[in-house]
């Protein structure tokens, strides 16, 4: 065989194989737990589970299975930082994951593909930038999946403020629309946050910069969002190539600090249908055990 042909022949060979694995990675779902010291001083532990991206289509058994089992850690509340969709069918297979989650207090915010139907991607594209929204994509019923939320005790937090009740301490949490599509309004709950709650919280989809920079600036402890994917395809030793919104790739996961806040972006637990790969960025869920600060 000519020298180039096995040249062509091993390059094929070698992007077979990492397709296969990538596509491996993405059902390979994975438990972060990190420490954030960010309640007074004297208070004991709280455990805060961290969900984001779903992004559930009817059929996906082991993700549902896989979410259902995170009861067993016994958090004491739940925030779900949006697309919880990706199929006009989702939301009763949603509503069916997170039923055993629903016996502890929780809040949510939606995020662009919970509006949206998926529709098959443009890498090329995304990788120049934030992803654009194509005004003809169908809707989803993203009414209905608020509503099974709601009544099953969680709070919405899109362009909202409320206190909830974690472990018996109060928590002064707010939260915004999917700024990726220019639904965050807030102005609506904007001002400084309560200074005697236990906990200050904001809460967004994508963590695009002027929303974590008012959150910060009002004094949230922590701020949780999601949206990034981790960057989905990664490189090894450099990690996410891009974040899908203005937020700096080295923070494109796990933990980090804006402004003086605590930031925690998880890099999700799904895909969308047409992309369902990750590389170097395995789907999670993190369980966050917040301390009191030094």
């Amino acid at each position: 065989m000519h020298p180039s042909a096995k040249a062509v022949l091993g390059v094929a060979a070698a992007g077979a194989a990492s397709l296969a694995y990538s596509y491996w990675e993405a059902q390979a779902y994975t438990l972060r737990r990190a420490t954030v010291p960010v309640l007074p001083a004297g208070q004991p532990h709280m455990r805060l589970l961290h969900l984001s991206d779903l992004h559930l289509v009817p059929g996906q058994r082991k993700k549902q299975e896989w979410v259902r089992s995170l009861r067993e850690l016994r958090p004491d509340g739940v925030i779900v930082t949006g697309d919880f969709l990706s199929h006009q069918d989702a939301v009763p297979h949603v509503l069916d994951t997170l039923d055993p989650l629903f016996e502890l207090p929780g809040a949510f915010v939606l995020g662009s593909n919970d509006y949206y139907a998926p529709r098959p991607i443009n890498w090329a594209r995304y990788l120049k930038g934030p992803s654009g929204l194509e005004p003809d994509r169908p809707m989803l019923p993203w009414g209905d999946l608020v509503d099974g939320l709601t009544t099953n005790g969680w709070l919405d937090l899109g362009n909202a403020r409320a206190t909830m009740k974690i472990d018996g301490r109060a928590v002064d949490v707010r939260g915004v629309d999917d700024p990726h599509i220019s639904r965050d309004r807030y102005g609506e709950v904007a001002g400084p946050f309560d200074a005697d709650a236990d906990l200050t919280l904001g809460v967004t989809h994508a963590p695009y910069v002027r929303v974590l920079g008012a959150m910060a600036t009002d004094g949230a402890d922590l701020i949780l969002a999601g949206h990034t994917h981790g960057g989905q395809l990664c490189v090894p030793g450099v990690g996410a190539l891009v974040t899908n919104c203005d937020l700096p790739r080295s923070q494109a996961k796990g933990l980090s600090s804006w402004d003086g806040s605590a930031l925690h972006v998880s890099a999700g637990l799904g895909t969308s249908p047409y992309a369902p790969v990750r590389f170097a960025c395995r789907p999670e869920a993190t369980l966050l055990t917040l301390t009191s600060g030094p």
